[in-house]
């Protein structure tokens, strides 16, 4: 009872500490008011960032034993190299995003949207792809662990991205000529 709650008030203080200090170092910016630039190295330092948090973050909650994290590592690093490939995917629509927004027409809309679900997709296949790598080195419930606080991780960062973006409930609608 005592391991379980100390291992929750240590979850909870590694996942409130990481935003707060980007928000120290980095004040929230909107990126549709930058030059495409400065977007793109906001971008790339937003990124770099946030790996270095995630790896930080993945390294003192699961806490791994010596075999174990010499097993984790490896598969953990090819797992980052693909999922960086599918991120570039997804960066690439949030610079446009940023680039056209306010006037973003529906086609333009739509396929953004589209590739959004496409990058979701792609992600969902490559944690399936890795979830059955980590398996063969790990067990199930230390896998099932890491994807867990995984997510976790995502819905954070994610919430730190499209807090500098502006909602598409700010645009204006513009009926495109027929």
């Amino acid at each position: 009872m005592t391991r379980t709650v100390v291992l929750l008030m240590m979850t909870f203080s590694l996942f409130a500490l990481p935003p707060l200090r980007a928000q120290d170092q980095a004040p929230s910016v909107d990126l549709t008011m930058q030059d495409p630039s400065s977007i793109d190295s906001a971008i790339e330092v937003t990124r770099a960032g946030m790996q270095a948090d995630r790896t930080t973050i993945i390294g003192v909650a699961m806490n791994f034993s010596g075999n174990d994290g010499a097993a984790f590592w490896p598969v953990y690093r090819q797992y980052e190299r693909e999922r960086a490939t599918l991120e570039d995917r997804r960066v690439a629509v949030i610079r446009e995003y940023a680039k056209k927004y306010p006037a973003l027409t529906d086609a333009e809309a739509k396929t953004m949207a589209e590739q959004m679900f496409e990058y979701d997709s792609r992600l969902a296949m490559l944690r399936k792809k890795y979830f059955k790598k980590f398996n063969k080195v790990l067990p199930a419930l230390t896998v099932t662990k890491f994807f867990q606080l995984e997510r976790r991780i995502d819905l954070m960062m994610d919430m730190q991205v499209e807090s500098s973006l502006p909602p598409l409930t700010q645009a204006k609608y513009v009926a495109q000529p027929k």
